[in-house]
């Protein structure tokens, strides 16, 4: 699955879910770090798709809240975050008042933003005084084993691989943070490695949302260009990295 269109987002909500949902963990856990997640801290997740960051956040304490443009994620992230105010929205016009949070956060979601420099700008809105807004996103396609199966497959379709974009490469994410005018605290590379146990799921997790005919067909390049990610008991562990940034907003008027 790739892209931001929330009705196909929806669609895949369940399979994200089951494959996807917790493999940002580490990430969560240097940005939670980073702010200072304790009791009473109040966290929105924007783009918060099935609300596991949510989930974790609220053992800590916090009081938690998120949102999703696409409904189908939303409704998941009611069932797994129960005590989170998840609502159906995006990222540029975010429902509630300045100031409203502690802590802002955005896991591999703000590069779907029509605009990154207005959904920043959003998510500083409510966050109040002295708050984080924290970004994190895939790195650079070096860093990705998943990259080098992506690419194998959009080969074999005749595809160019996706681009990968500013905010993907070291640095970016702190100028796009500095340039909205948030102070950054915080920033680094973060492992995030991914699993699967057999064959099928190594393909539905790579082929997520592709039609029963597509599985079939594409299921051959995917396991060959898996193959040097094959674990002894005949699962897949494939390496890669997420770049995070976190910033505070230093006064109620910044962007």
């Amino acid at each position: 699955m790739d892209g931001g269109e929330p009705d196909g987002w929806s669609a895949v909500a369940g399979g994200w879910a089951d494959l996807w949902a917790r493999f940002a963990e580490p990430a969560w856990r240097e940005v939670a770090a980073a702010a200072g997640v304790g009791p009473g801290t109040r966290v929105l997740d924007v783009g918060c798709g099935s609300g596991d960051f949510l989930a974790q956040a609220g053992r800590l304490g916090a009081a938690t809240a998120g949102v999703d443009p696409a409904a189908g994620m939303v409704a998941v992230a009611r069932e797994r975050a129960p005590g989170a105010d998840i609502r159906h929205a995006g990222a540029e016009e975010l429902p509630w008042p300045d100031g409203a949070f502690d802590l802002v956060t955005a896991f591999n979601a703000l590069q779907f933003a029509a605009d990154t420099a207005d959904a920043l700008a959003e998510l500083a809105r409510v966050t109040a005084p002295g708050g984080h807004v924290a970004v994190a996103n895939w790195a650079e396609d070096t860093r990705n084993d998943l990259a080098t199966i992506e690419a194998a497959v959009a080969e074999a379709a005749g595809e160019e691989p996706r681009p990968e974009g500013d905010l993907r490469r070291a640095g970016g994410l702190e100028r796009l943070l500095a340039e909205g005018g948030l102070a950054v605290v915080a920033a680094g590379l973060v492992d995030v490695p991914w699993s699967a146990p057999d064959d099928d799921t190594l393909v539905r997790g790579v082929l997520l949302g592709e039609d029963a005919a597509t599985l079939a067909s594409t299921a051959p390049i995917v396991l060959e260009a898996g193959r040097p990610f094959r674990t002894p008991d005949g699962g897949y562990r494939l390496a890669n990295a997420f770049r995070y940034a976190v910033g505070r907003v230093t006064a109620r008027d910044s962007p």
